[in-house]
Order: structure tokens, then C-alpha cells, then sequence
């Protein structure tokens, strides 16, 4: 009797050991697991869309290292999300996605913002939610320098121009407005459509300011035009913020990051920015 006594002893206690060693495993795995994944603060954008985002071969000017890539991404978008991450005490990841793809890598958990120059449409807003805006500036067109296009000021003026604009973007369908327009096939990327202007395959593609900017510094064979009777749009078609998932914890504090950057300071970081940015982009 005492011997059997002392055996269930012992293996109750081996069962308390072991039940409390699988508790200690799982809150680990729980707590510790859920803190280190806390801790990156993982970032989809093109680093294709300069000045706001880039690619580029080194962290020369602040440039943070691309996920599992060799290369690193630079521009105006990057600096906000440098601020964000540092505000959220999180190690910022930029993962980088094609544009069509940001919104599901995003939904899909792949990544936890979009910070890539996207504009808070309507449209968009039915799948995701947006923050605060952190910048805005009006549509442009770019188009070759020394073409006929180069003097125009108003939308008329593009009348049988040949015109296009990002893929899967408002500035595509604000090409509708034009009377008399060739409206090409979307493209892709800006890169792309920068190509087709140099070869010119159209006169002209649909931007926001800054890109046109950066467009015609990297390239002296392009001009912006800017519109003194220009396209009809919203704020938030103009506006770029912040993509989270509906309901994202990260909302709140990103409001406050973007609350404390002043206007002056945003047009700081843009002119840097285009300063900045690769000459090929």
C-alpha cells in the first residue's frame, strides 16, 4: 500500500510537471510568439513609383533593405514608414509587391500597411481601411520635351493626343474627360509608361505632381504639364494615405505619427526625395 502510494506520487507529480511544462510551452508560444511577430511592421509598396517609392542598390540616404531581396527601396514612402514603424516601437519590413497585389497581400495578412502613394477612392475603401492623408497633389501630364504637347495648359489641348496612365488607378479613368482623346491601354508600371514615351508610342500619361517631377529631373527629354483648367477630381482622388485592413490595431497610433508631421516638414521629405532618387527611375 505504501509503495503503491508512493508510486501514484510520483506520477502525479510527473503529470503536474508535465502539464505545467505544456502551459509554460504554450504561453511562450503564445505571448513570445505573438511579441516577436509584433515586432516587424511589414510594409507593401511597387518601389517603383519615384520619388515616393523606389529600388535601388544600397541604404545610401536612408534606404531600408527589401524582404529577401538584394536590393533596398528609397523615396518619400519609405520615410513615413520609417516614422510609423519607429512610433510603434516595431522593426520596419518592406515587402515589395507589385501594384494589383497590395491590396491582397494586405488582406491576406502578407503584409500589415500599404505605403506606396495609393489614394483613398471609394472604390478602395469598400475592401480596406485608410488612414489620415500624409500627402496631396494634383494630376499632371507628362509628355515629351519639345512635342507638341509640351505648351499645353488646359485638357482641351490633348484633343487626339495619345494618352494612358497606370493600370488599376483613377488617373486612367480620369482620361474620360479629355474630348477627343486616344485613350491607350493602361500599363503596368510608371517605368513602363516612361518607355513608351521615349519611344513614342503615346504623347502623354496621366501623374501626381511628384512623379512628374522626378520624370522630367531623371529625364530631360520629358516636361510636365500642369493644368490651369485641368481635371475634375475629389480630395481623397488627390490624397495618398495609409492602407490597413479593416479594423487594423495599427490605425490610431499611424494617425497620430501622420498628425505629427507638419506640412512643411512632408514637403521637406518630398523635395529630399526627389533629390534623392536613382537617375534610372
Amino acid at each position: 500500500m505504501k509503495k503503491k502510494s508512493g508510486l501514484m506520487l510520483t506520477a502525479m507529480l510527473s503529470l503536474g510537471m508535465l502539464l505545467a511544462g505544456c502551459g509554460s510551452e504554450e504561453g511562450a508560444s503564445s505571448g513570445g510568439g505573438s511579441s516577436e511577430e509584433g515586432k516587424t511592421f511589414k510594409v507593401g509598396m511597387e518601389a517603383g513609383y519615384a520619388p515616393f517609392n523606389w529600388t535601388q542598390s544600397d541604404d545610401s540616404n536612408g534606404a531600408v533593405k527589401i524582404s529577401g531581396n538584394a536590393e533596398y527601396a528609397g523615396g518619400y514612402d519609405v520615410e513615413i514608414a520609417k516614422q510609423i514603424a519607429e512610433d510603434l516601437g516595431m522593426e520596419l519590413e518592406i515587402v515589395k509587391t507589385e501594384w494589383d497585389g497590395l491590396v491582397p497581400a494586405l488582406n491576406s495578412g502578407k503584409i500589415d500597411a500599404i505605403v506606396a502613394g495609393m489614394s483613398p477612392t471609394a472604390e478602395r475603401k469598400e475592401t480596406i481601411d485608410f488612414s489620415d492623408h500624409y500627402y496631396t497633389s494634383e494630376l499632371v501630364m507628362v509628355v515629351k520635351k519639345g512635342g507638341e504637347f509640351e505648351g499645353a495648359s488646359t485638357l482641351a489641348d490633348f484633343n487626339g493626343a495619345k494618352v494612358t496612365a497606370q493600370l488599376n488607378t483613377f488617373h486612367y479613368s480620369v482620361i474620360d474627360q479629355i474630348e477627343g482623346v486616344s485613350k491607350e491601354t493602361a500599363m503596368e508600371s510608371f517605368p513602363a509608361m516612361r518607355v513608351a514615351l521615349e519611344s513614342g508610342i503615346i504623347d502623354g500619361y496621366v501623374s501626381e505632381r511628384p512623379e512628374a517631377v522626378s520624370a522630367s529631373a531623371a529625364n530631360e527629354n520629358f516636361a510636365m504639364v500642369e493644368f490651369t483648367d485641368g481635371f475634375e477630381t475629389s480630395e481623397d482622388d488627390t490624397a495618398v494615405a495609409v492602407g490597413l485592413k479593416k479594423g487594423s490595431e495599427f490605425t490610431e497610433q499611424i494617425n497620430e505619427t501622420l498628425a505629427g508631421i507638419s506640412e512643411e516638414q512632408r514637403q521637406e521629405i518630398m523635395d529630399t526625395a526627389i533629390q534623392n532618387q536613382p537617375a534610372a527611375q
